[in-house]
């Protein structure tokens, strides 16, 4: 996952976001594609962008659910502080994945509380057999959340910093303070903060904020998640009473050498090993035969409970795709279609516009009932002309 908050939401880059994609959302395309990476969802309100990735194999196995937006500014009308949530289910389990910007400053933080429980009671999803949030197998939750270290001034506060006590500030850290008084809060699991806070600082720079404000450091980048069912306690690796389900943070760090922002980023690496609860995807494709630029067929078999619709597509891919658009072409399944079974159907693309290359391939059924890839090809290749020579009684023969 990436997120972002304080984008540049300024009228023109709206309007220009929306008619292309987003830098922000191009870059990160840029370079995770190469690593076979592939953007499943995002979702974006005004300065908030979460992106969702996703190794290719395992498109079959993630639905999207649904995609969401909270505004929490000017009463619950503006969108500059607030969360963006996209829900999904991973290999059977329902996952949520929440980014958010609460309010500034450090006298607001009874305001962060309700916008936090405002956000929370916002992202259930109507429609599907476990709708509340809370009874979801994951939630991940991060972002500006802007809470401060109250009581201690600002000489002590960098004083500590500089001495590496970060546990003298951890006491006075109000996030730390509410999950001590609030069950429910307290449900939300963080690592250990030992890097130095990550706010605010003079930008282009290392140096904490020299202006005439001179606001206290604090840690406002946070990272949690919370494990249903989970007993509350100390520990960083949680297990689900009724299910395969385990989820482990490696690593929680700051990474000070970025200064474009007056914050520093902040990154969460966790390991998650699950007992799949889908372990068939419900579309396999076949690509028939010898793959040349022309027509080609291409065979898929459905699982009993799938419902196909007439607007279903089956998309043809270079690896290393950046997303599901990213085709190559494509061919509606109700269209071209060949024969069909209860199990079985055969389409044909027409690929003749595609340049020769050696570059591999793989097919993406999408289906629109479900918005997500159901089913996804082994890689190959698409053999050129060259590759095909004429015999004497004008039969095409592979060449050796």
């Amino acid at each position: 996952m990436r997120s972002l908050q304080e984008m540049n939401c300024g009228i023109m880059s709206l309007l220009s976001d929306t008619a292309f994609e987003d830098p922000w959302s191009s870059f990160f395309m840029d370079v995770l594609s190469p690593l076979s990476f592939v953007k499943v969802s995002s979702v974006r309100m005004q300065g908030l962008l979460l992106l969702v990735f996703a190794k290719y194999q395992h498109l079959p196995f993630i639905q999207i659910l649904s995609t969401k937006s909270t505004p929490t500014g000017l009463f619950g009308y503006w969108g500059n502080k607030g969360g963006v949530n996209i829900c999904l289910k991973l290999y059977g389990y329902y996952v949520s994945i929440i980014n958010c910007h609460l309010p500034p400053h450090m006298a607001n933080n009874v305001q962060r509380l309700e916008h936090f429980d405002r956000i929370l009671e916002m992202q259930n999803i109507e429609g599907h057999s476990i709708p509340n949030i809370l009874d979801h197998d994951l939630i991940l939750w991060f972002g500006d959340m802007n809470f401060r270290i109250e009581d201690l001034g600002l000489h002590c506060v960098r004083e500590a910093i500089k001495n590496r006590c970060y546990c003298d500030l951890w006491q006075k850290d109000q996030l730390s303070i509410a999950k001590r008084r609030d069950p429910l809060l307290r449900e939300f699991q963080e690592g250990p903060l030992l890097f130095p806070p990550t706010y605010k600082f003079d930008k282009n720079s290392d140096n904490y904020d020299t202006s005439e404000k001179k606001r206290k450091p604090a840690w406002t980048d946070r990272i949690l998640w919370r494990l249903k069912r989970q007993p509350p306690t100390g520990s960083h690796t949680r297990r689900l009473p009724a299910s395969d389900f385990y989820l482990s943070l490696k690593s929680y760090i700051s990474h000070m050498m970025y200064t474009v922002s007056d914050h520093k980023p902040v990154t969460g690496t966790f390991d998650m090993e699950l007992k799949p609860l889908v372990c068939v995807p419900l579309i396999t494709l076949v690509p028939e035969g010898l793959w040349t630029t022309e027509d080609m067929l291409i065979s898929y078999f459905l699982t009993p409970d799938f419902i196909s619709s007439s607007w279903d597509w089956i998309g043809l891919y270079k690896v290393g795709f950046r997303h599901i658009n990213d085709y190559v072409c494509y061919v509606w399944v109700k269209d071209n279609e060949v024969s069909f079974s209860d199990e079985l159907n055969q389409v044909y693309i027409n690929i003749s516009d595609i340049p020769e290359t050696k570059d591999q391939f793989l097919l993406c059924y999408y289906s629109n009932n479900l918005r997500s890839v159901v089913g996804i090809s082994n890689p190959f290749e698409i053999q050129p002309h060259a590759f095909l020579e004429k015999d004497p009684l004008g039969e095409a023969q592979p060449q050796i």
